[in-house]
C-alpha cells in the first residue's frame, strides 16, 4: 500500500511538472510595420525585456515575425494570420501595425504595441485588450537644437505620409510650437514611398533644413531624402539615433532599443498572467538624449555650439 502511495505521488508530482512545462511556454508574433533601424531596435528591445524577466527565445518562448515593408493590406493579413494561429500575445511594432492588430484581434489575444506616437489618435486607448509604448518625440527639445544649430534658420521642411496618424499629430505639434523658435514650418504630404523622390526637390528651395518626424514611409526612404538634401547643402535633422547614424545632422531623439525593452518587460507581466493588457496604462518613454554627427555638420558647414557637443553623444566616431 505505501508502495502504492509513493507511486501515486511521484505520478501526480509529474503531471505537475508537465503541466508547470506547459503553463511557462509561450508563443508569440511579432509584426513589423517596415524595415529600418528604430523599428528594428525596438524588436531587438523588446525580445531582450522579454528575457530580463525569463522568458527567452529558443528556451521557453517561440516567435513568429512578419514585416509588413510598409504595406497596409500586408499589415492586416499578417495581423489575421497571427489571430488565426491563435498564438498567445500580438508584439505590433509602430502605428499602422498596432491598429491592423488591435482590429484583428478584437479583443481574443493581447496585442502588445511600441513605437506609437500617438496612441490615443490612433484609437488604441479605449480599453480593449491592448497597452504598449509610445516613442512621442520630444518636439520642443528638438526645436531649441535646430535653432542653436541653425541660428539664422526661418523655415524647416516636414515630409510626412498622409495616411500615418502618428505623422499628422506630430506635424501638428511642430506648427504649434515652431513660432515659439522663430521657425515656420513647411510641409509636404506623400502617400507612398515612391512619391518621395519627387517631393524633396520641390521641398528643398523653400527650407534651410528639414526635420524628421517617425514617419514609417519616410524613415523607411531616409537614404533617399539625404542623397538630394546632401547635393543642395541641406541640413536634416532626425528623430532618433540611427537616423543620425546614417547621415542627419543631429536628433534630440529616443532610445528604441530601450523603449523595446519596456514594451518587453510590459508584455511579460501579460504572458505570465500577472496583469490583463487592458489594465495597463501605455507608458511614454520620457529620456530623450541628443546625438550629433560631426562628420555630417562638417560636409554641410553646420557648426555644433560648445553647450550642445558637452552633451552629445557623436555618432560618425
Amino acid at each position: 500500500m505505501k508502495k502504492f502511495a509513493a507511486l501515486m505521488i511521484a505520478v501526480i508530482l509529474a503531471l505537475s511538472c508537465f503541466a508547470f512545462a506547459e503553463e511557462e511556454s509561450y508563443t508569440i508574433g511579432i509584426a513589423q510595420f517596415a524595415e529600418h533601424g528604430s523599428l528594428d531596435n525596438c524588436r531587438e528591445g523588446f525580445l531582450a525585456g522579454l528575457a530580463e524577466e525569463g522568458i527567452v527565445e529558443g528556451e521557453n518562448l517561440t516567435v513568429e515575425y512578419q514585416n509588413a515593408q510598409a504595406d497596409t493590406s500586408m499589415a492586416t493579413t499578417i495581423a489575421s494570420n497571427f489571430v488565426a494561429n491563435g498564438y498567445d500575445l500580438i508584439c505590433a511594432i509602430a502605428t499602422p501595425m498596432a491598429v491592423c492588430a488591435y482590429n484583428a484581434a478584437e479583443d481574443a489575444i493581447p496585442v502588445i504595441y511600441t513605437a506609437v506616437s500617438a496612441p490615443e489618435e490612433a484609437g488604441l486607448t479605449d480599453g480593449g485588450n491592448v497597452t504598449g509604448t509610445s516613442d512621442e518625440l520630444p518636439v520642443a527639445q528638438q526645436l531649441a537644437t535646430i535653432r542653436a544649430m541653425l541660428p539664422e534658420a526661418e523655415n524647416i521642411g516636414i515630409l510626412y505620409t498622409v495616411g500615418e496618424t502618428n505623422s499628422l499629430v506630430q506635424l501638428e505639434t511642430y506648427k504649434e510650437l515652431a513660432g515659439d523658435y522663430g521657425f515656420t514650418i513647411v510641409e509636404s504630404g506623400v502617400t507612398s514611398g515612391a512619391d518621395i523622390a519627387l517631393a524633396v526637390p520641390q521641398l528643398l528651395p523653400q527650407v534651410d533644413c528639414l526635420t524628421m518626424l517617425t514617419d514609417n514611409t519616410v524613415v523607411q526612404y531616409l537614404e533617399v531624402v539625404l542623397d538630394e538634401t546632401d547635393a543642395a547643402g541641406i541640413p536634416v535633422f532626425g528623430s532618433e539615433i540611427e537616423q543620425v547614424t546614417l547621415g542627419c545632422v543631429a536628433a534630440e531623439g529616443l532610445d528604441y532599443v530601450a523603449l523595446g525593452m519596456q514594451t518587453g518587460r510590459m508584455a511579460a507581466r501579460v504572458l505570465k498572467g500577472e496583469a490583463n493588457a487592458a489594465d495597463i496604462p501605455y507608458e511614454t518613454i520620457e529620456e530623450s538624449a541628443l546625438y550629433v554627427n560631426t562628420a555630417a555638420c562638417e560636409a554641410l558647414g553646420v557648426t555644433i555650439p560648445e553647450e550642445l557637443m558637452a552633451r552629445a553623444t557623436d555618432m560618425a566616431e
